[in-house]
C-alpha cells in the first residue's frame, strides 16, 4: 500500500514540473510580438480587435480557472472536512442562470465587435488619406515573392519598399500554389490565388524595416517565402526608384519563366518589365475568362485568330 500513499505527492510533482516546462518554454519567445505593435491604422484596428475579444473572453475564462482551484482545494476529500453533503442537490435557477447567461451575453457582444470590424476592415476598402494610393502587383512564385511597380515601371524579388504614410493598393496573384501574403505590423493576410487577382489595401504610418512573410505550406522551401518591407518617406522613396531604373537590368519574358522555376532566390531588382505581365500571369489558367476579387478585375487576353478557328470549329 505504500505506492499508493506517493501517489498524490507524484501528482503534484508533475504537474510542477509541468507548469515550470511551460514557463521555460514560453520565456524562449523572446521575439517581439510584431501583431500587437502594429505601424498603420489597418494593424491598429486589428490589435484593438485582438486586445477586445481577449479581455471579454477572459471575463469567463479568468473566473473559471480561480473557481476551479477553489473549488478542488475547498471541497477535497480530507479528514474533519465540514462540507455540506447534498447528495441529492441537482439543480440551481440562479446558477444556471449564471454560468449560460454570461457565455450567451459575451458571445453576442463578441459577435456585433467582430460583425464591425470585419465590414470595416473589408480588404479592398480604401484607406481613406489625402495622398493617392500607390499600386504593387505582388506574384507569389516557388519560393520567392514578385513585386512590381505598374507606376513607376519598376519590380523587385524578395523586398518591397513603400512610401511613409501612403495607402498601398496590393493587386496580388500566384503563379506557383496557393499562398498567404501577410506583413504582420501593417496588417492581416491574405491569399494569392493561381487565376485570380485579390485586393489588399494597407499603410505604414511610420519609417521604418518590416518583416514580411508567406503564411502557408508551400512545399519544400516555404519557410524562405519572406521579405523585406522599407518603408521611407517620399523624397526617398523617388530617390530609390530612380536608383533603380538606372543601375539594374530589365526583366524580360524569358526572365520572368527562368525566374518562376521553382527554386529560392536572392533580393533582385528590374528596370522595367513587361507591360502585361500581371494580366497575364492572371489570366493564363482561365484564357476564356477573368477572376477578380475586391477590385482588381483583370480583363481575359485576347485571343488570337488561329484560336478563335479552333473554339468554332470545335462547335
Amino acid at each position: 500500500m505504500r505506492p499508493l500513499k506517493k501517489l498524490p505527492y507524484m501528482r503534484r510533482a508533475a504537474a510542477l514540473l509541468t507548469l515550470l516546462l511551460t514557463v521555460v518554454l514560453t520565456s524562449g519567445c523572446s521575439g517581439q510580438f510584431v501583431v500587437l505593435d502594429p505601424k498603420g491604422p489597418i494593424g491598429d484596428a486589428q490589435r484593438d480587435l485582438i486586445v477586445f475579444a481577449t479581455l471579454l473572453c477572459a471575463v469567463v475564462i479568468v473566473p473559471v480557472l480561480i473557481l476551479t482551484a477553489i473549488i478542488v482545494w475547498r471541497y477535497r476529500d480530507k479528514p474533519g472536512s465540514k462540507a455540506s453533503y447534498k447528495p441529492e442537490w441537482e439543480h440551481s435557477a440562479k446558477l444556471e442562470t449564471i454560468w449560460w447567461g454570461i457565455p450567451v451575453v459575451i458571445i453576442i457582444i463578441l459577435a456585433a465587435v467582430t460583425v464591425k470590424y470585419t465590414y470595416a476592415l473589408e480588404p479592398s476598402k480604401p484607406i481613406v488619406s489625402e495622398k493617392d494610393p500607390i499600386t504593387i502587383q505582388v506574384t507569389s512564385l516557388d519560393w520567392k515573392w514578385l513585386f512590381m511597380y505598374p507606376e513607376q515601371g519598376i519590380a523587385t524579388v524578395n523586398y518591397l519598399s513603400i512610401p511613409e504614410d501612403v495607402p498601398v493598393r496590393f493587386e496580388l496573384t500566384s503563379d506557383a500554389p496557393m499562398n498567404s501574403f501577410w506583413i504582420p505590423q501593417l496588417g492581416g493576410q491574405i491569399y494569392t490565388m493561381s487565376g485570380m487577382a485579390m485586393t489588399l489595401y494597407l499603410q505604414a504610418d511610420e519609417a521604418g524595416d518590416y518583416f514580411g512573410s508567406g503564411a502557408n505550406f508551400s512545399g519544400e522551401h516555404y519557410a524562405k517565402m519572406r521579405f523585406d518591407v522599407k518603408a521611407m518617406p517620399q523624397e526617398q522613396f523617388d530617390a530609390w526608384v530612380r536608383e533603380v531604373k538606372a543601375t539594374s537590368s530589365e526583366l524580360t519574358k524569358d526572365g520572368y519563366e527562368a525566374l518562376a522555376e521553382p527554386g529560392v532566390s536572392e533580393q533582385q531588382s528590374f528596370s522595367a518589365f513587361p507591360e502585361q505581365l500581371f494580366r497575364e500571369i492572371v489570366t493564363k489558367y482561365a484564357p476564356s475568362g477573368s477572376h477578380h476579387h475586391g477590385g482588381a478585375h483583370v480583363e481575359p487576353q485576347p485571343q488570337t485568330q488561329e484560336e478563335q478557328h479552333s473554339h468554332h470549329s470545335a462547335h
